[in-house]
């Protein structure tokens, strides 16, 4: 690994969320993963909440994956319901792992079965299947195509990103939350999130730990750079686990290792456990929901335009 001196960049994020209904909300309750972690790599300088109606009661917490999560209860009537979430957030580069550096990924996989400390323990419970990114015989047919005997752990993993990227199609109408692993591998298309349980699932299949990673990307690259795909609105990719190395971040739908331009909110088992807006609510008839992200870098204290 090389460690890189770049120094960190700056970014304000603003994510907007917004109901319509055609019939009076009496009551609502919503839990919230909006505020940005920090990692090793990643600050949280300044977070803020702009609710509509604006009288709402707000509990803080953190869950169980260490995510920042706030729970709200709107109680009085109302035809809109809003969120906006703006944060300001420092990152810093992602160091240099050479592929070819890393361990045999059946030795990762069989290390993972009986963890040697701690953190090595704690990655292991993102072995185990979760609703959305269960491991299957399917999977794991699709996956041994890269893990390749005795292949770098790396190297592999890279593969597999590679290969999910030119394999499936990028739809946003092709998919919803609830769609099934088994109809992405039929249809070959879906979005990040997709993607992201896609790999996650293949990895479990074959032994490896991986959890989903919620985010954003920047809104506006720079000049000369195309925009990466799901900057629109919350991102997810994935992060896989290794010995000696700790978590290693993969967007299947870039086919890139986020550096500079993925900011990450929360990380879980798969998207239910890190989804940034889930409640209920008594009422409402038919509603309607806007969401709008805008992620752009910070010059001399003041977001570029």
């Amino acid at each position: 690994m090389h460690e890189s001196h770049v120094l960190s960049t700056r970014y304000t994020v603003v994510h907007s969320t917004s109901y319509t209904y055609s019939e009076s909300v009496s009551l609502c309750h919503n839990e919230l993963h909006l505020m940005p972690r920090a990692t090793p790599r990643q600050t949280c300088l300044a977070n803020e909440l702009a609710i509509w109606p604006t009288s709402p009661k707000i509990e803080e917490s953190v869950d169980y994956f260490g995510n920042q999560t706030s729970f709200l209860t709107v109680q009085e009537r109302h035809n809109e319901f809003s969120v906006t979430a703006r944060s300001d957030v420092a990152l810093m580069p992602s160091a240099y792992i050479s592929p070819d550096a890393t361990p045999p990924w059946e030795q990762v996989s069989s290390s993972l079965r009986a963890p040697a400390d701690r953190e090595s323990l704690n990655a292991s419970q993102f072995r185990f299947d979760s609703p959305l990114a269960a491991s299957s015989d399917e999977l794991y047919e699709y996956a041994r195509v890269s893990f390749l005997p005795s292949r770098p752990w790396l190297e592999a993993v890279l593969d597999l990103t590679s290969r999910i990227h030119h394999d499936f199609a990028y739809d946003p109408t092709a998919t919803t939350i609830s769609t099934p692993l088994e109809r992405v591998m039929a249809t070959r298309r879906g979005v990040c999130q997709d993607f992201a349980h896609l790999q996650i699932g293949c990895l479990r299949s074959i032994g490896l730990c991986a959890r989903y990673v919620s985010g954003y990307l920047l809104t506006i690259p720079p000049p000369g750079q195309s925009q990466l795909i799901g900057a629109d609105a919350s991102h997810a990719w994935l992060a896989a686990w290794c010995p000696g190395l700790g978590w290693v971040d993969f967007d299947p739908t870039n086919n890139v290792v986020p550096y500079l331009d993925h900011i990450t909110v929360a990380w879980g088992r798969d998207y239910n456990d890190v989804c940034p807006i889930k409640g209920v609510f008594v009422g409402g008839g038919q509603h309607s929901m806007r969401v709008s992200v805008d992620v752009r870098p910070v010059a001399n204290g003041r977001p570029c335009q």
